[in-house]
């Protein structure tokens, strides 16, 4: 590990600190950046993930793709987690953080709209940063692949009903634009373009892959900091203004990330999948497709509406406490490994 990945955690620090002064000093610039947007897709932030997410698309062989299957556990957690655990724990943690415990300390005309914000962040799950938290907990990036392009099928036919339901709206406006556009800049075309430099560098041999991986590890951690200071600095005004209301709302968030990944690690490791599935797994089943949620929310609600705002800091939390998840699951895979049913696993061979 080198030392800029050794002190990430001081790097991430001080790119919050940076984006939040930045954004109350150079409103203009970040408001400028944070125009250059396609139906909510902001395309800086776009060309900054493509450069975090590549390294692992480049390691996917699409021949090994059948071997996924094997993996069923791991895919059968996430699944249960994201759609039958994940909208539902958040729908429950603000009702009692927002709609009780804190309902004095924030503003009485917003508490439903808070809540709803809250429900819509969490019933869309990740689309692209999925790939940079499998790529730093060495994730098997096929069964990554498979999960998030399994998890996008499904959430085109789920993801209005869960919200519906859970709001006690008769129907819901998905954001269609969003949505699809997402799906193509974050995988298709990203898988696409991996695919045909994968081709070419093996072409020469493999060393020119290793080679091109090797750079392309720690820039993708630069971009990965990067994001960091523009998503702070887009709304480093509105966390200066009214800091309590968005700590509040980072409660329930924050609860709602820890819970679903650890018991998606723990339910990976009671039933002996592979650490490198296991990893991603909880992270799919934690973070949460925040482009969708926001415009969802504004769709719905409006542009400065509780619901907007909810999302929002979805969106500041994300990256560092999603890091912070990364590295427990780093540092708990001795602790993982020794599971009975992940030992036995092991030793009778891959496709166990």
């Amino acid at each position: 590990m080198s030392v800029f990945e050794r002190y990430l955690s001081l790097w991430v620090f001080l790119c919050i600190v940076v984006g939040i002064a930045a954004g109350h000093f150079m409103p203009g610039f970040f408001q400028a950046i944070g125009s250059a947007e396609i139906a909510r897709v902001n395309i800086p932030v776009a060309a900054l993930i493509w450069l975090m997410i590549v390294p692992m698309l480049l390691k996917i062989d699409f021949a090994a793709l059948g071997g996924v299957a094997r993996h069923w556990r791991g895919i059968g957690v996430t699944l249960f987690i994201n759609w039958a655990v994940k909208p539902f724990s958040m729908a429950l943690l603000g009702w009692l953080f927002i709609g009780y415990l804190f309902r004095p300390y924030l503003p009485a005309t917003q508490i439903d709209s808070y809540i709803a914000g809250l429900i819509i962040l969490a019933a869309a799950p990740c689309t692209a940063m999925v790939f940079v938290w499998s790529n730093l907990t060495k994730g098997e990036p096929h069964f990554t692949l498979s999960q998030v392009a399994l998890n996008d099928a499904i959430m085109v036919v789920a993801f209005a009903p869960i919200v519906a339901l859970l709001l006690g709206l008769s129907a819901i406006t998905v954001p269609w634009n969003t949505l699809i556009l997402s799906v193509v800049l974050y995988i298709v075309l990203p898988v696409i373009a991996a695919q045909v430099i994968r081709r070419m560098l093996l072409a020469k041999g493999e060393e020119s892959l290793t080679a091109l991986l090797r750079v392309l590890q720690p820039l993708s951690l630069v971009a990965l900091l990067l994001t960091l200071v523009m998503l702070f600095g887009f709304q480093g005004e509105q966390i200066l203004a009214q800091p309590m209301v968005i700590a509040l709302l980072a409660v329930p968030i924050l609860i709602q990330v820890y819970f679903n990944s650890g018991l998606a690690y723990l339910l990976n490791r009671a039933m002996g999948e592979q650490h490198c599935v296991a990893g991603p797994s909880a992270l799919i089943g934690a973070s949460n497709f925040f482009e969708l949620a926001v415009a969802a929310a504004i769709s719905l609600f409006g542009f400065n509406s509780g619901a907007a705002l909810a999302t929002v800091v979805g969106v500041l939390i994300e990256v560092p406490v999603m890091l912070s998840v990364v590295w427990i699951v780093n540092r708990t895979r001795g602790w993982y490994d020794e599971g009975s049913l992940v030992s036995r696993a092991a030793e009778s061979g891959p496709h166990a």
